[in-house]
């Protein structure tokens, strides 16, 4: 189905879904007991609920999954993940919210369970709901995707909102189900995942989550990109030289070995994190803000993408990496990744986008880094001392900040290296950001799919990376052995080197003494 079809189908189910954002909500999380819910889903939930987004005279939560354990053995697993580092929200509040949380014990592939799970929703809604008002159901899949098929099927025979066949259309009333990512692990298992959800709910209601575009940086990109007039003649070829995106990680896979060995950070960081944040960087205009028009643009420059060559790609693999009992032996799977990325179209043809993601390096931290070309003529003799760069730091420390050169203050002309800073924490101090999952799941209840991940896209990112994945995973490319707290394999930093990008030496953007005391 091509992406003017989706489109047509998501307006006309817009139109029709985005009455109802009052009325009997509930909020189902499929694997309960898990970690992903105990340490994001449930946090995220207790904070839209404490900012006033899930009223308790319409929301009901509901854990199922398959562990036997009762209402308040849930409630006292995930009381403790509620009060973070960031919760300023007295214990009453838990207290408060966690009344709203019931669980239902049931298999994942069973009819038993999930008739039970939708009994107790019906009496939830029955309770809540009166001719005036709609009923909503979201059920999220904090679940490994081996389930999605089965747990899929389970809610469309069982589970679905029954409302909508007694209240009048106008008053909407939908079903709508959150699956996390990985989304297959190449282009056939992903054609086939969808196929199966695709069979059973509409891509309206299927609503992909990639974490990092609730990221408040990432959602920031297009506000920068196309609100600030200096941006739009400076953002090309002609400009720009290379762009670079990170992702690094000073600690290892910490236990998850086994996981981590399945998918490899290509799978697990580059193929999606990642590729959503150069799709935004690199996009064109869209028409609108509707949800479809910005994720049209997204699959116009994924489509543009040139194969990515052998010789732009460098592997790594940290030295202890295999001495994990749950890792094999002799494994080829990679902890670091640097692949270059070249779009053949106008505004990018020749500019190398250059993705990095790895495992127990010598920083944390994520960002965007656009390095501008050499100044033409340089008067001043300063091109040592760096080129232009327009960095956006998504984590941690959000800010953002050009790095330009100026004079060096004193009786001599002479240049030095400085910054324009945007540090989040100075700037809009006392603001607290909301954490991405946050974001999301308030999305999926309004009905707003901008930041989730469609069919198409999804398939266009996929076809990117196959034929890459599949090499490593025959053995035809290997992994480089680099130490636990370096850079990762020289041989990346050499490759980016032979790209284009010019490393500033001497130059270290220093965080504002004050942040630590914020």
């Amino acid at each position: 189905m091509g992406s003017s079809e989706w489109s047509h189908r998501s307006d006309s189910f817009w139109s029709n879904d985005n009455v109802a954002e009052t009325g009997c909500l509930s909020i189902i999380v499929l694997g309960a007991s898990g970690d992903l819910a105990k340490k994001k889903t449930f946090p995220a939930l207790f904070h839209l609920y404490c900012q006033g987004f899930l009223p308790p005279n319409e929301v009901h939560i509901f854990g199922y999954a398959r562990t036997k354990i009762s209402d308040d053995e849930l409630r006292n697993r995930i009381r403790g993940y509620l009060l973070g580092e960031r919760s300023s929200s007295p214990s009453e509040d838990v207290s408060e919210f966690l009344k709203l949380v019931k669980y239902v014990s049931g298999s994942y592939d069973s009819a038993e369970g999930f008739q039970l799970l939708d009994k107790e929703i019906a009496m939830h809604e029955i309770s809540k709901s009166s001719q005036e008002v709609s009923c909503r159901r979201l059920f999220y899949l904090a679940l490994p995707p081996s389930v999605y098929p089965s747990v899929c099927r389970m809610i469309r025979k069982y589970c679905m909102n029954k409302y909508i066949r007694y209240f009048p259309a106008d008053l909407g009333g939908w079903t709508r189900v959150v699956v996390e990512k990985p989304f297959g692990k190449d282009l056939d298992s992903a054609e086939l995942l969808s196929s199966q959800i695709g069979e059973l709910f509409d891509e309206p209601q299927i609503y992909r989550i990639d974490h990092y575009l609730g990221k408040e940086l990432v959602q920031n990109l297009l506000v920068l990109r196309f609100a600030n007039r200096f941006f739009l003649p400076l953002w090309n070829r002609d400009n720009i030289d290379n762009v670079q995106i990170v992702f690094r990680e000073d600690f290892g896979t910490e236990g998850r070995g086994g996981y981590f060995d399945e998918y490899g950070i290509i799978r697990d960081i580059i193929q999606n994190h990642l590729l959503q944040v150069f799709c935004l960087v690199a996009m064109e205009k869209p028409v609108s803000l509707k949800p479809e028009h910005i994720r049209d643009e997204k699959v116009k420059v994924l489509q543009s993408v040139l194969p990515i060559k052998d010789e732009e790609v460098v592997l790594g693999q940290y030295e202890g990496y295999r001495d994990d009992p749950t890792v094999p032996d002799q494994s080829n799977t990679p902890t670091f990744a640097t692949v270059i990325l070249r779009i053949h179209n106008e505004r990018w043809e020749g500019v190398p986008f250059i993705l990095k993601a790895g495992k127990a390096l010598n920083s944390r931290k994520a960002e965007i880094r656009v390095q501008f070309k050499d100044v033409p003529g340089d008067i001043f003799k300063c091109e040592k001392q760096g080129r232009n760069e327009f960095v956006i730091r998504l984590q941690p420390s959000e800010a953002m900040y050009m790095k330009l050169t100026v004079k060096q203050p004193g009786l001599e002309m002479s240049t030095v290296q400085s910054e324009l800073d945007l540090s989040y924490k100075q700037r809009y101090q006392g603001v607290m950001i909301p954490e991405a999952y946050e974001r999301l799941i308030l999305d999926t209840i309004r009905c707003d799919q901008q930041h989730f991940v469609r069919r198409d896209e999804l398939k266009a990112a996929w076809e990117i990376f196959t034929p890459l994945l599949h090499r490593i995973d025959n053995g035809e490319m290997k992994p480089t052995p680099y130490q636990q707290g370096s850079r990762g394999p020289t041989e990346a930093d050499e490759l980016s080197a032979k790209a284009g990008y010019v490393q500033t030496h001497g130059y270290i953007w220093a965080l504002p003494p004050y942040r630590n005391l914020l």
